[in-house]
């Protein structure tokens, strides 16, 4: 490009980054497999109760090799069948970017999309405002976050971006602290993305955590979750890590355990928190 028409069109390109590249609100704000963000129309499927007691979250992971994000719509329909389709509600979250494999795929902001570096402030505001919404619509009386991989991380953040939008979480495989785990698989620094490590320090006390990682996970390594519990632990948060022995990165989700967890988060009276040292 000639460097005259560089420098008129430079300009223009700055205004452009930070609008939307697929802005494509919903046609209604509440449908049922789609959900008003911020400015993002998200899609989702859901299950069980239209008059729940407990309100379940889904958030999948990065699916780097390529392929819709899908694959916890079928976990997430399964434990809601274990935990009481009568009393529990889950909605499976596609993040903003994803296709759902239906045709369809969540809206995301331009400069914010792909499949890397991208837990960034504007697509965890998306998801933040999709699951007050869908939480102002069901009115339950807890709200549970359950993520996997990258879906953890956003999980792991929204619960200090924004505190008593969930009272619990259960994190699979989580990457809790991207600068260690960028290092660890040897690639660059995520420069875009929150980091769920820094935002330890404004998890709400009263929050409960259980963090899940397969012993044989190569990708995101059992020590990444389990020093974010720790730190947790230390801020006051009740909070525990498990290894799951016979699991890898992916299978870890789709474990028995992950339901223990849910049912012990939704049937255990929470504690008072720690004092801080």
């Amino acid at each position: 490009m000639p460097l005259r028409l560089a420098r008129r069109f430079f300009p223009l390109l700055l205004a452009l980054v930070g609008t939307p590249l697929h802005a494509e609100p919903c046609a209604e704000p509440l449908a049922a497999t789609a959900v008003s963000g911020v400015e993002q129309c998200l899609r989702m499927r859901q299950f069980g109760s239209e008059t729940p007691e407990t309100f379940i979250v889904w958030l999948h992971g990065d699916v780097s090799s390529g392929g819709p994000a899908n694959y916890h719509f079928a976990i997430a329909e399964k434990a809601t069948a274990e935990l009481g389709a009568d009393t529990a509600r889950s909605v499976a979250l596609v993040r903003p970017g994803y296709p759902d494999g239906s045709g369809s795929e969540s809206g995301v902001a331009f400069g914010h999309g792909g499949r890397r570096d991208h837990y960034t402030d504007v697509n965890l505001r998306e998801l933040a405002a999709a699951i007050e919404r869908l939480k102002a619509h069901y009115a339950p009386k807890r709200t549970v976050l359950v993520g996997h991989s990258g879906g953890a991380a956003s999980a792991a953040v929204l619960l200090g971006m924004a505190p008593g939008l969930a009272d619990s979480a259960v994190l699979v495989a989580c990457p809790c602290d991207l600068g260690v785990w960028r290092a660890s698989r040897g690639g660059g620094a995520w420069s875009r993305s929150e980091n769920p490590s820094a935002w330890i320090g404004k998890v709400a006390p009263s929050t409960r955590v259980i963090a899940l990682t397969g012993e044989r996970d190569d990708n995101t390594r059992p020590q990444l979750a389990e020093a974010y519990v720790k730190a947790l632990t230390a801020q006051g948060v009740q909070a525990r890590f498990a290894a799951l022995p016979y699991a890898d990165h992916n299978s870890a989700f789709r474990a028995p355990e992950v339901t223990s967890a849910l049912r012990e988060l939704l049937t255990t009276p929470d504690a008072a928190p720690a004092a801080k040292p």
